[in-house]
């Protein structure tokens, strides 16, 4: 069974996860910072162990480090950066980090039917959102099917610890993925320490354990599609779930009043043109929840929510309508997580 629901809303952009009723109590601590491009805050509640949040924050520091080290295509001399400046089918080593996103990344990619694709990177980059900046005009025809010829995740092997690509041009590019890897090992080094009552968020995913001092539950809300304002669609209580959004936020151009999101579908080497205005998504890792979140937008209502029902998934869409109200679709897997005032 689908749960749908009519709201009239002012605007159809974005869809973002913000914080609610999870203001630090006297035995929550908290510290922010920066990584992947974005930030980052995480609360625990802190107990006898009595981490430093100085040293605490100095070791989520260095692990992220090492993610970015691994799959950032900003660093010219992270791992990713090596592979995608290869030029032959040699296998190269890399480490447990990659390996662990590439296989899931082959995974969603066959479970998506290819609306996941890592190997995207020289149509994102023709498309003016890689590291190479932004572009003034969109590509033509010609130049999309000639990008499209350098990808494909058949074209890529995974030998144990070492990756090996079989078109030598084949480049990846894990920004639908990594960011959510980045949450999961905050949280397994927060497990590590011993702390079990935490949230993790980094640009907007999240993974959240256990409760807050008085027991009651880390609570998100989910932001209405609004490109100019902030205000709440859906108050959740996730559990120990992760959770992600995708839409098309606010990182696009536009050309002779057309608009190109920054969500390329690996299938046409275009921006994405559905009504489909976002997908949340919850799932055990973030990692997971990232990257089917942005194939849910590419995949379009239908075929998401098919998806979602064939595989027990709890993923709630926001599409907007012709007359330019929206309907929100839940899957049956997501009414569990939806505070009871709210469905």
């Amino acid at each position: 069974m689908l749960y749908r629901t009519l709201i009239k809303w002012l605007a159809p952009v974005g869809l973002a996860l913000i914080l609610s009723g999870c203001s630090p109590a006297p035995k929550v601590q908290s510290i922010s910072g920066q990584t992947m491009g974005t930030s980052y805050h995480i609360s625990w509640v802190a107990g006898s162990e009595g981490h430093s949040p100085e040293q605490l924050q100095a070791a989520i520091d260095q692990r992220l480090e090492q993610v970015n080290d691994s799959m950032s295509n900003w660093r010219p001399d992270s791992l990713i950066s090596q592979f995608n400046d290869l030029r032959s089918d040699e296998a190269m080593l890399v480490d447990a980090d990659f390996i662990a996103v590439m296989r899931e990344s082959v995974r969603l990619a066959e479970l998506t039917d290819g609306a996941l694709d890592v190997t995207i990177s020289p149509v994102v980059d023709l498309w003016g959102f890689g590291p190479q900046g932004r572009v003034q005009h969109a590509p033509s025809i010609e130049s999309i099917q000639e990008a499209k010829a350098h990808t494909g995740i058949k074209h890529l092997e995974i030998e144990g610890m070492r990756l090996r690509k079989h078109l030598p041009t084949l480049n990846l590019n894990l920004g639908a993925i990594a960011k959510g890897y980045g949450v999961d090992v905050v949280a397994d080094l927060l497990d590590e320490q011993g702390i079990h009552d935490y949230l993790v968020e980094i640009g907007g995913e999240l993974r959240l354990k256990g409760a807050k001092p008085d027991q009651q539950p880390w609570r998100i809300a989910i932001e209405k599609p609004d490109a100019y304002g902030r205000g709440v669609a859906q108050i959740l209580a996730p559990g120990e779930m992760a959770i992600a959004t995708s839409g098309d936020y606010r990182n696009f151009f536009e050309e002779e009043g057309r608009r190109f999101s920054h969500l390329i579908d690996p299938r046409s080497g275009e921006p994405v043109n559905t009504r489909l205005a976002s997908a949340t998504v919850l799932a055990p890792t973030a990692m997971t929840a990232d990257a089917l979140a942005t194939a849910f937008i590419i995949m379009g209502t239908e075929s998401s929510l098919a998806l979602a029902e064939r595989e027990e998934l709890p993923v709630m869409l926001i599409e907007k309508r012709p007359d330019g109200e929206y309907e929100v679709f839940y899957s049956t897997a997501f009414e569990p997580y939806m505070e009871v005032s709210q469905r």
